[in-house]
């Protein structure tokens, strides 16, 4: 086993195919699939189901793919700790962030790190929670702001701050067309659109109707956070969003939005990172401007919606 085995392998996971990886790594695709061969005759196990589809790692392939990204992390700081000096504010940063938040602090953030951080390179990527969860738990991403507010195995988090949902849509008889908040048991049978069963904010809203006894009427669900915004806009049905999720709407392209009340809504968000590796002098970088960030849009009224924790004004 060598780091090239290692490295041809986690592309291979990452595209999904021989082909891609291969014309990625500029290799030949029988060289390529002859090494993963024989680092599966040295491991003695199969990593890679092979398909029509493409490829998809077995159980013991899942296992290589963390740890082998961990190890291929672990070379690139050693490369630029030696070559550019312990504490060298370089590299490159993976930083995941929900869709709900990307379009409030993706841009600031990109600029912040250009100015004052030159030499640190910002991956982006942009998901719904549970699958920046995922990336972070493989080893993909080295920050990721997820609704949490504790640690769990292999993942710490430091809790940013409360995120209240607003009602966005027109919920029609019972709600004055000038009123800015909604009392909760208004939405009873009220016709809404939001994610998908397995999302977050689905799962949350399940939650917070059962808790309130208020029948939760779902209409369709949308994995897109633009088409929730223009179904909601239209008149159609409603939707229950944070405020963030508006940024990059024009204010006359934006739907009707009434703060819910009696009692609200609201979830955790974290700033999370894997603890199974030493955090590099970058990603510490990114991580006190992600709060400074946070708490400057907040100050500033751009932010609304949030409550700050005292951990993200601390480490600021």
């Amino acid at each position: 086993m060598d780091i090239r085995q290692l490295r041809y392998f986690v592309n291979i996971v990452d595209y999904g195919s021989l082909g891609k990886a291969a014309e990625k790594l500029y290799v030949a695709q029988p060289s390529l699939s002859q090494q993963i061969s024989k680092l599966e005759g040295d491991l003695g196990v199969a990593l890679l189901v092979r398909s029509s589809q493409g490829v998809k790692p077995t159980a013991a392939g899942q296992a290589m793919y963390r740890h082998a990204r961990q190890v291929l992390h672990q070379m690139e700081q050693l490369r630029q700790e030696v070559c550019e000096g312990v504490g060298a504010e370089s590299g490159t940063v993976a930083v995941g962030l929900p869709t709900t938040m990307t379009s409030i602090l993706a841009m600031p953030l990109f600029e912040r790190i250009r100015a004052s951080y030159p030499g640190i390179r910002l991956q982006f990527f942009e998901s719904m929670s549970g699958y920046l969860n995922e990336l972070l738990a493989n080893g993909r991403l080295d920050l990721a702001i997820l609704f949490r507010d504790s640690n769990t195995p292999g993942i710490s988090a430091m809790p940013l701050f409360d995120e209240e949902l607003y009602l966005m849509g027109d919920p029609g008889t019972g709600v004055s067309a000038r009123a800015r908040t909604c009392e909760f048991a208004a939405l009873a049978g009220v016709p809404m659109v939001a994610p998908g069963v397995s999302n977050g904010l689905r799962l949350l809203l399940e939650r917070s109707f059962a808790r309130e006894q208020v029948p939760l009427h779902i209409v369709a669900d949308i994995d897109s956070l633009p088409m929730l915004l223009s179904i909601a806009q239209s008149g159609a049905a409603c939707t229950i969003l944070p405020p963030s999720s508006l940024a990059s709407r024009e204010v006359t392209n934006r739907p009707k939005t009434r703060r819910i009340v009696g009692p609200t809504i609201n979830r955790p968000a974290s700033l999370c990172w894997p603890n199974a590796l030493p955090v590099s002098s970058a990603t510490l970088a990114v991580r006190k401007a992600i709060c400074e960030l946070i708490r400057e849009l907040s100050a500033s009224g751009a932010w609304t919606g949030i409550t700050l924790r005292a951990s993200a004004a601390a480490a600021t």
